[in-house]
C-alpha cells in the first residue's frame, strides 16, 4: 500500500473530500490517504508517506521541520518545504521579470521595527541610509501605490497610499514586517489562477474588493487567456510549485502578475465556489496520486536558476558538476 498523507490546519470542506476522492481513485493502485499524525520526530525516522500534502506548515514551525526529514528520507512533498522556507514575494517578481512576466514596479523597503526579543541598536542598522527618500520611491512607483508584506498573504497589511503622508501613516504600522512598495495597477479584469502541478492551470475571474471567484467561462479572451496560461506555467516551473495561486491584474491588455506565493491556496468551497471546488479535488486527488505512483523528489526544487542560465536544473550555483563544466564553457554559458 502506499501511503499519501495530508497536514492541514482550519479547513473543513476540502480535507475530507479530498481524502475520500484519493481513497477512491487509487484503491485499484494501492494508493490510500489519510491525515498525518505527530508526536515528536526522531532523526533519521523512515518515511511513511510517499507523498505529503502541506498546508500549514507556514504556521507551525515543526511541522515545517518534519516536513524537510521527510524529503531527506524520500518523501514528495507538495510543496517543496525547503524552498517554500527560503521564497518571498520580492524575490518572485524579481525571478519573474527576468523571465519576461509582466511585473508592476516593486521597491523593497527596510522593516519599520523589529521582533521584541531581537536586540536591535542603531549599530545594527548602520548599512540603512537615513533619512529615506520617501518621495522619491513614490516617484519610482507612481501614485496611488500599495504597501503590502514582502511575504505573507491572506491580504494581511496592505495598505493602498495616494501620498507621502498616506505613506508614511501605513509604514508605522507595519513593525516587525519587510513591506514592498508597488505601482498600483489599475485594471480592468482580475484573474486568479489554480495550480495543479507545474503546468495545468485554470484561470477564474476574481473580484478582489468582494474577495469573491466568480463562475465565468468567457471571462478572458482567447489570446489573453493563452498569454495568463503561459505566464502562469513559467512562473510555476522557475519556483518549483505544484499547488498554488497566481493573480494577473489585467490593465491595457497586458497581464501582471502580482501575487503568486500562495503555495497553501485556499481551497474552501463557500469561498471558491462549489463549481470551482469540485474541480480542486479532482485535480488535486489526481495529481498526488501520479506523484506517489510516478514523483521524483528532484522535480519538487525550483528551475530559476537553469532557466536564467546561471545554474543547472535541480542543482545549484557552484554545484561540483556545473562547476567542472563553468571553467570549460564559453563564458556566460551553462551546462544543460
Amino acid at each position: 500500500m502506499v501511503k499519501v498523507g495530508l497536514l492541514c490546519g482550519r479547513e473543513y470542506s476540502f480535507p475530507p473530500a479530498f481524502l475520500a476522492r484519493i481513497n477512491e481513485l487509487g484503491r485499484k493502485d494501492g494508493v490510500s490517504a489519510e491525515i498525518v499524525k505527530l508526536g515528536g520526530t526522531r532523526m533519521g525516522e523512515p518515511a511513511e508517506y510517499r507523498v505529503i500534502v502541506d498546508r500549514i506548515s507556514h504556521e507551525v514551525d515543526y511541522y515545517r521541520g518534519y516536513l524537510k526529514q521527510a524529503v531527506l528520507q524520500g518523501t514528495y512533498v507538495i510543496n517543496n518545504p525547503f524552498w517554500w522556507t527560503a521564497d518571498d514575494k520580492f524575490f518572485n517578481y524579481s525571478v519573474a521579470a527576468k523571465l519576461g512576466i509582466a511585473i508592476p514596479k516593486t521597491i523593497l523597503l527596510p522593516q519599520k521595527g523589529y521582533p521584541y526579543d531581537v536586540d536591535i541598536t542603531s549599530e545594527s542598522l548602520r548599512n540603512l541610509k537615513y533619512p529615506m527618500d520617501w518621495v522619491g520611491l513614490l516617484d519610482s512607483v507612481g501614485r496611488p501605490a500599495i504597501l503590502k508584506p514582502f511575504s505573507g498573504g491572506g491580504w494581511k497589511h496592505v495598505y493602498k497610499v495616494h501620498n507621502e503622508e498616506q505613506l508614511l501613516e501605513a509604514y508605522d504600522k507595519t513593525s516587525p514586517y519587510c513591506m514592498t512598495l508597488q505601482e498600483f495597477i489599475d485594471f480592468e479584469q482580475y484573474v486568479r489562477c489554480f495550480t495543479f502541478g507545474k503546468s495545468d492551470i485554470l484561470p477564474v475571474a476574481y473580484d478582489p474588493k468582494e474577495r469573491k471567484y466568480l463562475v465565468e467561462h468567457k471571462y478572458l479572451s482567447d489570446e489573453l487567456g493563452a498569454r495568463v496560461v503561459k505566464d502562469a506555467q513559467t512562473i510555476n516551473l522557475a519556483l518549483g510549485y505544484e499547488m498554488n495561486t497566481i493573480e494577473f491584474a489585467v490593465k491595457d491588455g497586458v497581464p501582471y502578475a502580482i501575487d503568486f506565493l500562495n503555495p497553501a491556496p485556499d481551497f474552501e468551497k463557500d469561498r471558491i465556489t462549489e463549481f470551482y471546488f469540485k474541480h480542486v479535488v479532482e485535480k488535486m486527488a489526481r495529481l498526488v496520486i501520479d506523484r506517489a505512483l510516478h514523483g521524483n523528489v528532484a522535480n519538487t526544487w525550483p528551475r530559476w536558476e537553469e532557466m536564467l542560465s546561471i545554474g543547472a536544473a535541480a542543482g545549484f550555483t557552484g554545484a561540483p558538476r556545473t562547476a567542472q563544466a563553468a571553467q570549460s564553457a564559453p563564458l556566460g554559458t551553462t551546462e544543460r
